[in-house]
């Protein structure tokens, strides 16, 4: 049991470091700039009004973090 909590943390930790290091270099990594600008998301400003939403950007990362755990998963 206190193993497993081990292993979570870790792993925790070690995306919370990964994210870090993104959002502190992320904009010397030219690829970073076209998350959240891909084709197919959805952008609709007025006066008013502006309706946001990165449908494509969502379909690229779920796959990206499905393979991901997908390899995590075979490696055990």
């Amino acid at each position: 049991m206190n193993q497993q909590i081990g292993r979570i943390l870790i792993i925790i930790g070690t995306a919370a470091l990964i994210t870090g290091i993104i959002f502190i270099y992320g904009e010397k990594l030219q690829i970073l700039k076209y998350i959240g600008k891909l084709p197919g998301d959805i952008n609709i400003k007025r006066e008013n009004f502006s309706f946001y939403f990165p449908i494509t950007t969502c379909i690229i990362l779920s796959i990206i973090v499905s393979l991901i755990f997908s390899l995590i998963t075979k490696l055990k």
